[in-house]
């Protein structure tokens, strides 16, 4: 059974590599049809390459070109319904032969919109009445019976993500862009939550002048529920920060310590983020740096906030 399958994953990675001398002119054809498509791209296939179709409709939407995948079967029977003239259909179909996928072709043509066929055979009917072809033969399936469609469905897919890797880079797509389209879960928090979304501020925010005793600083820190103080001068700049740590440090070795100005142990110039960056830099930092607290500042250097790594974990970014 590992001699199998070891011999079916070669045959599949040896379709992938094969795309590579079908690579030409058409390819660049295909991408500028779907780069200057001013409606959608409908991607449309049967059986199992209409899965495929499913799966590159996804990846296409998420990055930045608006597309569906429309059933072949369904469109014959009120689902074409969908496509307009501003958009441009990919076809999918090994043997290009297709029934079900070649009946739309004088439909399509009525309507007066653009296609691409991605199939095994150049010379079948579906690559002859489209506008562009993309050519995903392979010389092997990988099913023992020469069956089911194996090799030829990876190579398709390989070709659908080859289409979005160009578009994104054609188009400009961002990071930014593609969070837009993942709201949900930890990528869109990743992507999306600024460091202003999460930090303490105000009450939450403890902060103290150079010169408050120690002491005192306890309870302020305290009363925010924190654990350090942000130390500024007069103006709200930020000077250095006072942490848990700090304190069990130098009480060790001087008793007297609560009485004595917190600017004589502050940790001076400590690193700061801005407000306007992501939660996820400030991730970064917290991990590099090996610190639990990051204060925030805004243009001018004055405090406006303190992002702990607790509140990195409740924003589900930890």
């Amino acid at each position: 059974m590992l001699k199998r399958a070891q011999e079916v994953i070669h045959i599949e990675a040896q379709a992938v590599r094969g795309l590579l001398k079908h690579l030409d002119g058409n390819f660049e054809k295909a991408l500028k049809l779907m780069a200057q498509c001013q409606g959608r791209v409908v991607i449309t296939g049967m059986g199992k390459t209409g899965l495929v179709g499913r799966k590159i409709a996804s990846t296409l939407s998420s990055t930045g070109t608006p597309s569906v995948f429309m059933h072949s079967a369904d469109a014959v029977h009120g689902d074409l319904g969908q496509v307009t003239s501003k958009d441009v259909l990919i076809l999918i179909s090994q043997s290009g032969q297709t029934e079900e996928t070649v009946r739309l072709l004088p439909l399509i043509k009525k309507m007066g919109v653009k296609t691409i066929a991605m199939t095994g055979r150049p010379h079948s009917t579906l690559a002859k009445h489209s506008d562009v072809v993309l050519n995903v033969a392979v010389d092997k399936e990988g099913c023992p019976l020469e069956l089911a469609p194996m090799a030829s469905t990876t190579a398709t897919l390989v070709m659908g993500d080859a289409l979005a890797a160009c578009l994104i880079d054609r188009k400009g797509f961002r990071k930014e862009d593609f969070a837009l389209y993942h709201p949900g879960g930890s990528l869109g928090r990743r992507l999306l939550l600024k460091v202003e979304d999460i930090m303490r501020k105000d009450a939450a925010l403890a902060k103290v002048k150079a010169s408050t005793a120690i002491k005192e600083v306890l309870l302020v820190i305290t009363k925010a529920r924190s654990g350090c103080a942000c130390v500024v001068d007069s103006k709200g700049q930020l000077l250095g920060i006072f942490t848990d740590g700090d304190l069990r440090r130098h009480l060790e070795i001087d008793p007297a310590l609560l009485a004595k100005p917190v600017a004589e142990v502050m940790t001076k110039k400590p690193t700061a983020i801005t407000k306007d960056k992501l939660a996820a830099e400030a991730f970064d930092i917290l991990k590099t740096k090996k610190i639990d607290e990051l204060p925030v500042v805004d243009k001018t250097k004055k405090l406006v906030g303190l992002v702990d790594v607790q509140d990195l974990l409740k924003a589900g970014l930890v």
